[in-house]
């Protein structure tokens, strides 16, 4: 191979790796909520010397490049605020970062790992293809996860629920015998509930078992959720719905929802002027992370507010009347609409509120599913026969559990006709597991 040829894949590879990049900081712009928004933009304040996020109408000197001027009036959102003491997981973690870690390259990707944690606490990224990628030696990428999963809250950074359960294992000494070799070589086992393989391979009784079962189901599946919506003492809406003079209901973005970002022109032009090469290179490269970041805040604040207005647009019979119920609407109803995919309208509507006279919602709490099973004609959506079927569940012996079949009939006996496959598909949905696995030993 040439060297014309070989600089021309490695240029290859670096392009496709800057989209694929970009691509992932627009998905996950979009994803966040305005605490997690707020949060990122601090971050990228901090790293770029021309970014300036919100700053004093009255500031001098500066180039104004607005990624939106956001809501016009009165309205003071302060009220909406999370309180100082209640942090993102992010600034948990970071704060964690900076005060354990030195100011290293290694450092520098355990942040970066830290930027593709979902709201769960799971890292969503692909240290594989990063490294085929040539952006991270493998040692390095894994080094930093290392450091990342030591980081608090225990099972912070697992690929996955396997993951993320032994890491609060191994973080705990009073963990019951055997749990931690149970998760780690016989995990699938343990989900599907084989107690007497287990108590074979193992040699341990059934009441050891549910011991361990017990432990695990304190655990945690999500081990960052605790430090995001949950624990907002208030609530920050991302859209705000206005009746116009017409009284047609009209959304619109707060402007927490489209901050303003400033790039400062003076100083970057004075970075140009400089006659080192390496200076004018990092002025270059900043002003185009800084137009990127504006373009995703205006695409994020575009996509919400699109897909908010369709939704009222669905429900503007219950926006106007609470007594009136919400029509049956799917996800994929307004990626049609939209011509938008699935995936990026749950992005949109997961976690972002909707401020109303009524109140504020979450978005997605106005999708329901239609299921007309009742025997009276009443429209119930999938959401209420699931709520049903949990109800059930949660007052049934746990030692004869309720199996599909047996909750068929019950739901038949109260005017709800779901065959047992039916109902069988909505525990599934509920991740709930069956009669066998939900039975106790003790």
């Amino acid at each position: 191979m040439s060297l014309r040829q070989d600089l021309g894949q490695q240029q290859n590879q670096i392009q496709k790796l800057a989209m694929t990049q970009k691509m992932q900081q627009s998905i996950r712009m979009l994803r966040f909520n305005v605490e997690e928004l707020q949060n990122f933009l601090k971050e990228q304040e901090l790293e770029n010397p021309f970014m300036l996020v919100n700053p004093n109408k009255n500031s001098k000197g500066s180039s104004v490049v607005s990624a939106s001027q956001g809501l016009s009036g009165s309205q003071d959102w302060t009220e909406y605020t999370a309180s100082s003491q209640n942090r993102s997981l992010f600034e948990y973690l970071l704060d964690q970062v900076h005060l354990t870690m030195r100011k290293t390259p290694l450092r520098g990707w355990v942040i970066f790992l830290l930027e593709h944690l979902d709201t769960n606490g799971y890292l969503d990224l692909d240290l594989e293809q990063l490294v085929k990628d040539g952006a991270v030696e493998q040692t390095t990428i894994i080094d930093a996860l290392t450091l990342l999963q030591k980081l608090d809250p225990p099972g912070i950074g697992a690929r996955n629920l396997q993951e993320a359960l032994l890491l609060q294992v191994r973080n705990d000494s009073m963990a019951p015998q055997y749990t931690e070799e149970i998760l780690q070589t016989n995990f699938q086992d343990f989900v599907e509930h084989k107690w007497q393989r287990l108590v074979s391979i193992y040699q341990i009784s059934l009441p050891e078992i549910q011991e361990i079962l017990d432990y695990v189901q304190t655990l945690s599946p999500a081990p960052g959720a605790e430090y995001n919506q949950e624990q907002i003492g208030y609530i920050q809406p991302d859209l705000i719905l206005k009746k116009n003079s017409d009284g047609k209901l009209e959304v619109k973005t707060t402007k927490q929802t489209k901050p303003q970002v400033v790039f400062q022109e003076k100083y970057f032009r004075e970075m140009l002027e400089s006659d080192d090469p390496q200076v004018k290179k990092y002025a270059a490269e900043k002003k185009k992370e800084f137009a990127a970041i504006a373009h995703d805040i205006e695409q994020r604040g575009t996509t919400l507010q699109r897909v908010g207005q369709e939704i009222v647009n669905r429900q503007k019979n219950f926006l106007l009347d609470p007594k009136q119920p919400l029509v049956p609407l799917l996800l994929r109803d307004v990626a049609n609409v939209l011509q938008l995919h699935e995936s990026t309208i749950s992005r949109t509507v997961n976690g972002k509120y909707l401020q109303t006279d009524l109140g504020v919602y979450e978005l997605k709490s106005f999708f329901s599913q239609a299921v007309n099973y009742s025997e009276d004609g009443e429209s119930l959506t999938a959401g209420d026969v699931k709520a049903r079927i949990r109800a059930e569940i949660m007052a049934e012996d746990k030692q004869k559990p309720l199996s599909d079949q047996k909750l068929s009939s019950m739901l038949a006996k109260e005017g709800l006709k779901l065959s047992r496959r039916t109902v069988a598909k909505y525990r599934e949905q509920l991740k709930i597991p069956s009669s066998t696995q939900r039975k106790r030993y003790n």
